[in-house]
């Protein structure tokens, strides 16, 4: 079919549906909803494209009606079936719901209440997980299934469904009103746990609202911890590397990420570097919040990296390559370094950048550490692992690829480089090339846009992709680990290694020459870094969608 991506923006969901549609032989289009000035645009841009169907994953603007009468049109909403308005997920999340789920509907007059093509329901997470992580996992795989379900209607012929004849799974569901910042605010006599759902359902948009030391701040990433300090309601207690914690009515508050607020919002940077917490006590954190984990099974060793949102900022690399470094000195045989069920890694920290006095000079510092971590994992005498648990961009790619062995879940998108007017280094002219050949990678480098972790595996920049579900790639991952650290197997993976690394040029000409471009992009700015980096940190939508993702 000739299917149209009508969005707000080519966010995580929309690069999952613009590449399995691909994939599947699909002709796809993809317009930006927002960079149309009046609906007589977009209906002119709708019909030039003439689409048998039109998908909306990401849809936040309202269709008009000479689009939906004339085309079939269908919205992807986080929610179950009966379940309308803007903020979701966001109830469902402050509601403590058990089950939630996706619904794939036609849009009409009346928003969230037009006939069902598709509905999915999952059970949601036990602990308060933000509504990002959320979005990008649990609900993007039920998305993906109603997506699937729509595509299998509408090429037999068959019609949506009208909303009261369909069976509600997820009980007491209906129309809710949209949640602005100020319904997220937080009172520090509350319980913990109270809040840390109050902060998950607020992340990672608009964020949480607080006081804090006097100052009106916003809060991310939070974990609540039953620990009680005696301190009063709102006093931050603790710190460990950058999370501080804040007691609480009862127990304490851990929260990683913070922005200050005043008539707007500043950019989201390491809790540390917005509450002062450095005349308080150097606490153990919640496990939820670790930033690194280590855990052995016989000759695997699994390191487990969390970065909130993917981003990595310098001291942080420079903390996972100490851990690496350590995982590396146990008497293993195979390393497998992994991210969650929501993160990996996007490289470097544009937000820590941005915040600083000398931005330039704090990139420099950032992709110098990054390069760092990339060093010791493709220089390692164990063999290495990295495991694509959840999407991964730019650097978090291409550090993933200095392993020996790749991997992914299935879902999983990549994107090897956004548009941000950089080079890139972290040795992608090494690692990129080795596995796909020069042509490809150069390929790949210029277009700059994702692929699935499917068609990844297809060209042979990964080396296999486990299930979807989360508890069934850990079981894959585990069994394919053990048979590389089989003794024949181990040593024929080391050699191929060996030799891949004695046929290239050495890793330190590559870094050089990577090094030298982003020079030039971060202290003389050639390609507009500076622009492009606040653009993307405060959502400035494109004024038109690029040519690389129209029809043709």
């Amino acid at each position: 079919m000739r299917i149209l991506l009508l969005v707000s923006a080519f966010n995580g969901l929309t690069q999952r549906v613009w590449c399995h549609l691909r994939e599947h032989g699909h002709d796809v289009g993809l317009e930006l909803a927002g960079t149309f000035d009046k609906p007589r645009e977009l209906v002119a841009a709708v019909e030039a494209a003439a689409p048998d169907l039109i998908l909306c994953p990401f849809l936040k603007h309202r269709v008009p009606e000479q689009v939906w009468r004339r085309y079939p049109t269908v919205i992807v909403h986080p929610g179950p079936v009966g379940d309308r308005g803007p903020s979701s997920l966001d109830h469902a999340i402050l509601d403590g719901r058990p089950q939630w789920g996706v619904t794939a509907l036609s849009a009409v007059e009346e928003m969230d209440a037009g006939p069902v093509w598709a509905s999915n329901v999952f059970d949601m997470p036990a602990a308060p997980t933000s509504k990002a992580a959320l979005y990008n996992s649990r609900v993007a795989d039920a998305a993906m299934a109603c997506v699937d379900e729509v595509l299998r209607k509408a090429g037999s012929g068959d019609l949506p469904i009208d909303a009261d004849q369909c069976l509600r799974v997820v009980a007491d569901t209906g129309e809710r009103p949209l949640l602005r910042r100020k319904d997220f605010e937080l009172d520090w006599a509350e319980p913990a746990e109270e809040l840390a759902r109050r902060v998950a359902a607020a992340d990672s948009a608009p964020g949480a609202p607080a006081d804090v030391q006097g100052r009106r701040v916003c809060l991310f990433d939070a974990v609540a911890s039953d620990t009680e300090t005696g301190a009063a309601p709102g006093t931050v207690v603790g710190h460990n590397v950058d999370a501080v914690a804040i007691a609480c009515g009862t127990g304490t508050l851990w929260v990683g990420y913070a922005a200050v607020l005043t008539e707007r919002r500043g950019t989201k940077l390491p809790a540390a570097r917005v509450i002062d917490a450095s005349r308080t006590p150097y606490l153990k954190i919640p496990d939820a919040l670790a930033e690194t984990s280590y855990v052995r099974d016989e000759h695997v060793g699994y390191l487990t990296l969390r970065s909130y949102n993917g981003a990595m900022y310098a001291e942080q690399c420079r903390r996972f390559t100490g851990a690496v470094e350590k995982a590396l000195t146990e008497d293993t045989r195979v390393l497998v370094v992994r991210g969650t069920e929501h993160t990996f890694s996007n490289g470097i920290h544009l937000g820590v950048i941005d915040a600083a006095p000398d931005p330039a000079a704090e990139a420099w510092e950032n992709i110098w550490a990054i390069d760092e971590l990339c060093l010791v994992l493709a220089n390692a005498d164990q063999l290495t692992m990295t495991a694509f648990t959840a999407n991964a961009g730019a650097g978090g790619v291409m550090a993933g690829l200095c392993t020996d062995v790749t991997v992914a879940r299935d879902g999983v998108v990549l994107n090897p480089y956004y548009d941000m007017g950089i080079y890139g280094s972290e040795l992608h002219s090494w690692a990129l090339p080795q596995r796909v050949g020069e042509q490809r990678a150069d390929t790949l480098l210029h277009r700059k846009l994702p692929i699935s972790a499917a068609e990844a595996d297809r060209i042979g920049m990964l080396s296999g992709v486990g299930p979807r579900d989360m508890a069934a790639f850990d079981a894959w991952l585990a069994e394919t680990a053990r048979g590389y650290a089989e003794p024949a197997t181990l040593a024929t993976m080391l050699a191929q290694s060996a030799e891949r690394r004695a046929r290239s040029k050495p890793l330190s000409y590559h870094q050089t020459v990577e090094l030298a471009e982003m020079a030039r992009d971060f202290f003389d700015d050639r390609n507009g870094f500076s622009d492009l980096r606040r653009r993307f940190l405060a959502k400035v939508a494109p004024e038109v969608t690029p040519a690389k993702l129209r029809f043709g």
